[in-house]
């Protein structure tokens, strides 16, 4: 459960506390500061972020890659969070470093993601969603296998503003082809 490999030869591996700088680019971009409870600005943000992901892998909740590149360092993340083990479900996110954006990262990891979900935590649904006016998000979730399943009206705000979520979903037995 340490590590997986994605067929397009990034490996996932668990988050470190070498990770902060990755962790800070990857967070760097204004559009990131939603997608996470607190901000994450600094070493200290990083580092406090990572311990959060370490202790929900030791609470089974959820569990979070960082996705290296061929340099070794990290370049993105993927995330399977809220599992439910009685429902057999889990949420899954994702994010690539700007510098790694256009790669495969993001569908590569969540590929590779699901499968093990679906094997090693024996989960049935993964979910995931994303604003409507973010098509490379949605681009990521066609590609790694998620079937659009509707809008959900104004599910999130940001200040003043509310945006529209389309949701996603994948399941265990689904056929998904990737060639």
């Amino acid at each position: 459960m340490d590590e997986l490999t994605a067929p397009e030869g990034f490996l996932l591996r668990p988050w470190l506390p070498a990770d902060a700088s990755a962790v800070l680019r990857g967070f760097a971009p204004a559009e990131m500061d939603r997608q996470t409870d607190r901000p994450v600005s600094d070493r200290a943000d990083a580092l406090a972020w990572i311990a959060d992901r370490t202790r929900e892998r030791g609470a089974r909740t959820g569990y979070s890659w960082a996705v290296v590149g061929e340099e070794g360092e990290a370049i993105g993340c993927v995330a399977v969070r809220a599992v439910n083990h009685v429902h057999g479900t889990g949420w899954v996110s994702y994010w690539a470093t700007e510098a790694a954006r256009g790669r495969g990262v993001a569908p590569a990891g969540v590929r590779a993601l699901a499968l093990w979900a679906f094997g090693e935590l024996g989960l049935y649904r993964l979910e995931l969603g994303h604003r409507t006016d973010n098509p490379a998000s949605c681009r990521v979730a066609v590609r790694a296998g998620f079937a659009p399943e509707g809008i959900e009206r104004g599910k999130l705000r940001y200040g003043d503003a509310r945006y529209d979520v389309e949701r996603h979903a994948r399941l265990a037995d689904d056929f998904v082809n990737f060639d």
